[in-house]
This record gives C-alpha cells, sequence and structure tokens, in this order.
C-alpha cells in the first residue's frame, strides 16, 4: 500500500473522502498488499492444491504478496484466524461450523464471524488400516491403536467424533502424517484417517499401499445414520476402485473451503480473491485433475446452505458468476 507523505496530499485524500462519505458515496478498499494462506500438513495432497491457489491468487491480483505456510489443517487454521495470524485457511465445513457454533472443541471459544471464500473440494475420510491388523470393520478397531489425523485437522476432530458416536475406543495415537506413515510400516499403529482428494485416496496412502498391503474400512447404512445425526455438514459418499482388491466402501465426506474473517479481509480483497481462484482455476487443475468437473460457483454458494455464509466480497463475485 503506498503511503502518501506530503502533508497536503494526505489532507487533500480525507477532505475527498469526507466529501464523498457526505454525498453518501461509498468507496472500495484496495485489496490487501499481503496475504497469509494458512492450508495443511506439508506431506498432505491438499497441500499441492494450496500451493497452485497460492499461485493463483498471486496472479490474479498484481502486487500481492502471498504467503503460502503449513499448518494443522481445519480447526488449526480456525484458531489461528481468530488471533489474526493468518488471513486465509483451509477449512473442512464440519469443523467450520462448530467454530461459528461454538460446539465441540471450539466449545466457549466460539468463531462467530467465519465466512468462506470459496469452495474448492469434497473431500472424503480415508480409514484406512493394514492387511496385517485383521481389523475388517470399525468396531474391529477396539482397542487397537490408531492415528486418529494430523494433529489440529478437521479430519482429526471427525474421526473422533465418529468414534464417540459409534462407541468405539480405539487407543489413538496422534501425530503428523509422516509419523503415521512410519508407524504403520513399521507396524506400530493398525491404520489412521486421512481426507483424500475428491473421491479418492491420500498421496500418503498410495505410497504406503508400495510396501504395505492396505485396506479402507467401511461405514454400515445404520453407522451412516449415526453419524450424519450426530455431526452437521457431514455426508457420506462412495470410494471405488481406489485400490486393488479393495470393495466400494461408504465413508464419511465434507466442503473444503478456504475461510476467513471480515476484520481480517475487506470486501475487495475477498472479491479478488475469489475471482483469482476461479479465473485461474486452471492452476488447480494441474495439480488435482479431478477439479475439471468441480463447480466452484455451485459449491460456494453450498458452503451457505451447510451453516457457513460467504464473505459478503466473494459473494458478490460468485453472485455475478453465470
Amino acid at each position: 500500500m503506498r503511503h502518501l507523505s506530503i502533508c497536503t496530499k494526505t489532507f487533500t485524500s480525507l477532505a475527498a473522502g469526507s466529501l464523498l462519505a457526505l454525498c453518501g458515496i461509498t468507496v472500495n478498499a484496495a485489496p490487501k498488499a499481503h496475504l497469509t494462506l494458512g492450508s495443511t500438513n506439508m506431506t498432505s495432497s491438499h497441500f499441492v492444491v494450496s500451493n497452485a491457489m497460492a499461485k493463483a491468487i498471486g496472479q490474479g491480483i498484481p502486487g500481492t504478496t502471498i504467503t503460502h505456510v503449513e499448518t494443522g489443517a481445519s480447526v488449526d487454521n480456525i484458531r489461528r484466524l481468530s488471533k489474526g495470524e493468518i488471513d486465509l485457511g483451509l477449512v473442512a465445513t464440519d469443523a467450520g461450523i462448530q467454530a461459528i457454533s461454538g460446539i465441540g472443541p471450539f466449545k466457549g471459544k466460539a468463531v462467530p464471524d467465519l465466512v468462506a471464500l470459496y469452495a474448492y473440494d469434497v473431500s472424503v475420510l480415508n480409514v484406512a488400516v493394514t492387511q496385517a491388523s485383521k481389523v475388517t470393520d470399525l468396531k474391529g478397531l477396539d482397542g487397537k491403536k490408531f492415528n486418529p489425523g494430523i494433529h489440529g485437522s478437521g479430519a482429526e476432530q471427525l474421526t473422533r467424533q465418529v468414534f464417540s458416536t459409534l462407541g468405539i475406543k480405539p487407543d489413538l495415537v496422534p501425530g503428523t502424517v509422516k509419523d503415521a506413515a512410519e508407524a504403520i510400516q513399521n507396524r506400530q499403529i493398525a491404520g489412521y484417517s486421512k481426507y483424500g482428494p475428491g473421491h479418492g485416496v491420500d498421496a500418503t496412502l498410495r505410497e504406503l499401499m508400495v510396501t504395505t498391503p492396505m485396506r479402507l474400512l467401511p461405514f454400515s447404512k445404520e453407522e451412516q445414520d449415526k453419524v450424519t445425526n450426530a455431526v452437521k455438514g457431514v455426508g457420506f459418499s462412495k470410494l471405488s476402485n481406489v485400490m486393488e482388491g479393495q470393495p466400494a466402501v461408504m465413508a464419511p465426506s465434507v466442503l473444503i473451503v478456504y475461510a476467513t474473517r471480515p476484520s481480517l479481509m475487506n470486501d475487495e480483497t475477498a472479491y479478488e480473491v475469489a475471482a483469482s481462484i476461479y479465473k485461474h482455476r486452471d492452476l488447480l487443475i494441474q495439480a488435482w485433475p479431478h477439479l475439471k468437473d468441480f463447480d466452484f460457483k455451485k459449491q460456494a454458494l453450498a458452503a451457505e446452505k451447510l451453516g457457513i455464509k460467504l464473505h459478503p466480497g466473494a459473494k458478490r463475485f460468485w453472485d455475478s458468476v453465470k
């Protein structure tokens, strides 16, 4: 942002601003000169597409510097947004709804002004175990060592809520994706949970499958009903043809957005961020080819129906898309 150092120019600008205000004319603030984007763990597939987002925003808003930082994903990002440590961050809708409502991990620490800028994926939770563990259903995880997801992530939060809702009590071993992968390879834990991109499996799981036979655990119809009734914003999607010999399974799915707060981002910046993602979505598709079929406008508006309002500036842009 350019600062005027000459007093007469400053006075003139102030006077002009006052005159415009008296005339009822609104002047949009310029987009922010620096934005910090919080994504997820660097080993996650979502980090790859987040890097593409940073490039898209940089191309769409010339002169704005984008800093892409590794975080613990949804829950961690919401906490960072509440402290003003980042300007926008990856948020799974179920985690965002709980933050707005002040429930779950946000009990007594609600973030009621959390708003979405854009959606970029409907991700499915991969609940994966080694074949050597002999676990074939969720109940089989009782008493087994299991990594619930990146610490502070939406996947971890949802995994814990699923187990609590279904009355399953694994011996949970928190840690990073790298920690989980190493523990699985060393047969120290039975498996882990992680959001995959779209209706697929995460990059870490694909790497694990090269050396370690794995399986995805299914959710029965009864288990699906219990989870959807208990956790707002969660649906179920079919995962099929994702690994050799694996039958199709139904697994929890959530809409993933990038969120902010109006106090951190003005309307013009929010408009330009949303516009940059849409106009340069080819960069996201290069990172995640399955996004070629993703309806960015429809899913952005879907976030509002689920319970996370769009930032007014972002909504102005999405409403303008034909």
